[in-house]
């Protein structure tokens, strides 16, 4: 499946699914693609990518978000019970705000070691509001 992005401009996910782009491919399917980020800052770092183009999580139609989702169990599973790893974390941003660093729904998964010593845990700054106030603003029953 080719990668279709909209709007015409480049993105380096479509790029690597089209073969314009070189990548350290872990698995494959119909409908998503896991690599290894080429940043190559943590062993193992892997992307998980829907060969669809579409902007982030809240762009996603749910079958391709479930497919992605599976893939992203599947290699993770796999990371834990095959190669040994202990746990791992999932990582994803959706908007600018949210510092998506390409326009491409992706999740990043860490391999996590007992004895390693990343922290991949956001350390936010102290808040001041109330959980009271975040409640009121944010439920939805």
């Amino acid at each position: 499946m080719k990668a279709v992005l909209i709007m015409g401009s480049k993105c380096i996910f479509c790029e690597i699914i089209n073969g314009e782009q070189s990548a350290k491919k872990i698995y494959e399917d119909d409908d998503t693609l896991a690599f290894l980020a080429k940043s190559n800052d943590v062993f193992g770092h892997t992307v998980i990518i829907p060969k669809q183009h579409v902007h982030d999580l809240l762009d996603c139609a749910q079958p391709l978000l479930n497919q992605t989702m599976r893939t992203l169990k599947h290699v993770a599973t796999y990371y834990v019970e095959k190669c040994g790893f202990s746990g791992i974390n999932i990582l994803n941003a959706n908007g600018i705000a949210a510092e998506q660093s390409v326009p491409h729904l992706h999740f990043h998964i860490i391999p996590r070691m007992e004895s390693d010593t990343n922290q991949t845990w956001p350390n936010f700054t102290a808040h001041t509001h109330s959980l009271e106030e975040a409640h009121q603003k944010l439920t939805m029953m």
